[in-house]
């Protein structure tokens, strides 16, 4: 018995010894932490400010750790820091946008972009929440944005069209800013920030563009909350659209893109303003 303790002291020692160490951490990279109170509106934020070369943590959406599964994007300057940039033929894909589409009965979507001329022959998106609820087939979507193309003139307008469903009721809608509402001066090659607020409140989608509410407001009749079932989201394309080889046209973004973020609020004037003003 005692050369049994007596081979049990040292090595309980050690452990004591081993347990009062502080021990070196892996590396795990920089990229922005969490931009938003846990449990807050903001439910998705991606900067596009990573150090490394790691296209995954570039992407990396900041409130839950997010990486995107693809970032064929390249790095390039932003509006604060770096952004990202496409060439209209990839996007990235995320697994989805964390718990956005389960609570956006109001919700805003606020981003800075630099885009040069319209797009070539197609309609260039910004982003798609894609589904399995067939809203369109062989294929559904929960919402998407995009900047369509057209030959109109100047080029540095652009006709801005926000669509997005309800699986409560199985209807959808499209609320767009073209023909004489066209957006001027979104396509010069300038960052320009974009933020959408739809107010259940009202049915109302406001889009602000460099901090100021653009005077056509579009709403979806007295439709109130929105309701996306988050069971058959099937992930968040930022930068395109998975189906568009299906479909038969769009493109992916072809531009700059950077400080992207998707709240489960309608932001208030004041929030977008402070947004613009701080490059965020």
């Amino acid at each position: 018995m005692k050369k049994i303790q007596t081979i049990l002291v040292p090595i309980v020692a050690l452990m004591v010894i081993t347990s009062c160490q502080k021990m070196e951490r892996p590396a795990l990279g920089t990229y922005p932490k969490d931009a938003g109170t846990p449990g807050g509106p903001l439910k998705f934020y991606v900067a596009f400010d990573g150090t490394t070369g790691d296209a995954s943590r570039n992407g990396v959406d900041s409130m839950r750790a997010n990486f995107p599964s693809d970032n064929p994007f390249t790095i390039t300057d932003g509006i604060s820091g770096k952004a990202a940039k496409g060439d209209g033929t990839k996007f990235i894909k995320y697994s989805g946008a964390n718990d956005f589409p389960a609570k956006a009965s109001s919700f805003s979507i606020s981003f800075w972009e630099k885009r040069n001329g319209i797009p070539n022959g197609n309609a260039s998106f910004v982003f798609t929440i894609p589904s399995a609820n067939k809203q369109w087939g062989d294929y559904g979507f929960s919402m998407f944005l995009l900047f369509d193309w057209g030959s109109w003139t100047p080029a540095t307008s652009a006709t801005v069209k926000f669509y997005m469903v309800d699986d409560n009721c199985k209807c959808d809608t499209w609320l767009t800013w073209e023909g004489a509402d066209r957006v001027p001066n979104l396509q010069d090659n300038n960052w320009h920030h974009m933020v959408f607020v739809y107010d259940a409140a009202t049915s109302k989608l406001t889009l602000y563009v460099d901090g100021v509410a653009n005077g056509h407001v579009n709403q979806w009749g007295n439709h109130g909350p929105l309701k996306i079932d988050a069971s058959m989201v099937q992930g968040f394309d930022l930068g395109g659209n998975e189906n568009t080889g299906k479909m038969g046209w769009g493109i992916g973004w072809d531009g700059g893109i950077d400080q992207f973020r998707m709240y489960t609020s309608a932001l208030t004037a004041a929030q977008v303003q402070e947004l613009f003003t701080k490059k965020m």
